[in-house]
C-alpha cells in the first residue's frame, strides 16, 4: 500500500505545486481582507496535512472493491484544487475562483460520502478537508466581495 500512498501524494504535490508557482504576493497582501483571515503560515501547514490525510484516505479506498466512482471523486477534487489557485492568484480572477471553490466543496462533499459507503475511517480523513474548505470558501467569498471595484 505504499507504492499506492506514494501515488496519491505525489498527485497531492503536484496540486501544492501550482502555490510555488502562483504566490499571494503583493497583490494579496493590498486586498482588503476580514478580521478572521488566519496568518499567511497557517495555510502550508494545515495543507501538508489535508494533503496527507487525502492521500491516506485515498490509498484506503484504492484497495476497495466498486471504488470507481468514489475514485472519480478523488481524481476530480485533486484536478480542481490544482485550479483555484492559478485563477485566484495567477489570473486575479476572484469570481471565478469562487466558483471552483465552490465545485471543489461539493465534490469533496461527494466524495467524503462515497468513502463513507466504503470505509468510515476512510471518510473521517476527509472530514478536515471538507471544514478547511469551507473557511476558504467563505474568505474567498468575503474577499472578491470586499475588493470588486479595486482589482483586475
Amino acid at each position: 500500500m505504499l507504492d499506492l500512498f506514494l501515488t496519491f501524494v505525489a498527485a497531492s504535490v503536484a496540486a501544492a505545486a501550482t502555490g510555488m508557482i502562483f504566490k499571494p504576493g503583493a497583490w494579496y497582501d493590498s486586498l482588503q481582507k476580514p478580521t478572521w483571515v488566519p496568518p499567511n503560515w497557517m495555510f502550508p501547514v494545515v495543507w501538508t496535512i489535508l494533503y496527507l490525510l487525502s492521500a491516506w484516505a485515498a490509498t484506503r479506498i484504492a484497495v476497495k472493491p466498486d471504488n470507481a466512482q468514489a475514485m472519480a471523486f478523488w481524481a476530480l477534487q485533486i484536478t480542481l484544487n490544482t485550479l483555484w489557485t492559478p485563477v485566484f492568484f495567477g489570473a486575479k480572477r476572484m469570481g471565478l475562483a469562487m466558483v471552483v471553490i465552490a465545485v471543489l466543496w461539493l465534490t469533496v462533499a461527494a466524495m467524503l460520502v462515497a468513502f463513507w459507503q466504503l470505509d468510515a475511517l476512510a471518510a473521517v480523513f476527509v472530514l478536515p478537508y471538507l471544514a478547511w474548505l469551507t473557511v476558504a470558501a467563505a474568505l474567498n467569498w468575503r474577499v472578491w466581495r470586499d475588493n470588486r471595484g479595486t482589482v483586475a
